[in-house]
């Protein structure tokens, strides 16, 4: 039986990103017998412009019919000025949710021909290997009560919760310590347990469930000294796991270590390793349509 890919091209240059990488995959399926089904289907600005939403509910069946995600880009200038329920990213937010793809793996590997790229000296780079596995259903992305009130006197506040419940933390943990275990065996869990109560029991727990690797070697780092030590000293690290915001920030710094955002992958995978694939470049809308973007940073 066929398996199908579902193909959000996104915005900006995701179209053109995202339509190289189906060239390759049509090839593998003319040529070569890999039997696969694409369909595609709208998200971010793109689904904004012709349903109103970013997420159309068209979309979100599509994608839990789907075995597999090729997601472009989403987002951009055009669509900065709507409120922030409707905005582009929303649909990124709403497919991750809604698909429970809570685990994001995010590799920080510096090819040699990409080596001059990078904006460290050689030997503190070269050979660099890291894998960053982020929570991506949690967190102070998702969290409630969120918005932005009146206080007394007439002044407005922005509020957020930051909120992860024990379950949430192990899982994630879990995912983190068996991808260790395929690797150097050393995972480095990033919190700030020293200011923040969520992050205490972040760290409680992942220390609870890496009793079950003893194989495993576990640290502890809070996030100003984990964004320090990737720039100062990155080959110390084989797996990091963290929170969604965290890991949002950490692997972009990672991913500059390797001399180019664009050229690193992204995948988002539920609890059946189902999965959502992605280039972590933005949209780039002052070069979309240019034909300049590099196709490589999804093909990879």
């Amino acid at each position: 039986m066929s398996k199908k890919i579902l193909v959000l091209p996104g915005d900006g240059i995701g179209p053109e990103i995202v339509h190289e990488a189906v060239k390759v995959v049509a090839r593998l399926r003319d040529e070569y017998g890999l039997d696969v089904d694409l369909d595609e289907a709208l998200v971010g600005g793109a689904a904004i412009d012709a349903t109103g939403g970013p997420l159309p509910e068209v979309t979100l069946e599509m994608a839990h019919e789907a075995d597999a995600i090729l997601l472009g880009a989403v987002g951009g200038y055009k669509w900065e000025g709507l409120d922030i329920s409707i905005r582009p990213e929303k649909g990124l937010l709403g497919l991750r949710a809604g698909l429970d793809m809570f685990a994001n793996l995010r590799p920080a590997i510096l090819y040699p021909q990409l080596a001059g790229a990078s904006s460290l000296k050689p030997e503190v780079v070269a050979g660099l290997d890291i894998m960053i596995v982020r929570e991506l259903t949690g967190g102070i992305y998702f969290g409630q009560p969120r918005g932005i009130r009146e206080l007394e006197g007439g002044e407005r506040q922005g509020f957020n919760t930051l909120v992860y419940a024990e379950s949430e933390i192990e899982r994630i943990g879990r995912v983190a310590l068996d991808i260790a275990m395929k690797r150097g065996r050393r995972v480095c869990s990033v919190d700030k347990a020293n200011v923040l109560e969520c992050t205490e029991l972040w760290r409680e727990v992942v220390g609870r469930v890496a009793g079950d690797y003893p194989k495993v070697e576990l640290s502890h780092m809070y996030v100003d000294n984990a964004a320090m030590q990737l720039v100062k000293w990155p080959k110390q690290f084989d797996v990091m796991v963290t929170t969604n915001m965290f890991g949002d920030i950490l692997s972009d710094c990672a991913s500059m270590l390797t001399g180019s955002i664009g050229m690193l992958p992204s995948a988002s995978l539920d609890a059946h390793g189902k999965g959502m694939y992605e280039p972590i470049h933005g949209s780039a809308p002052d070069i979309a349509g240019q034909g300049i973007a590099n196709p490589l940073a999804t093909i990879l």
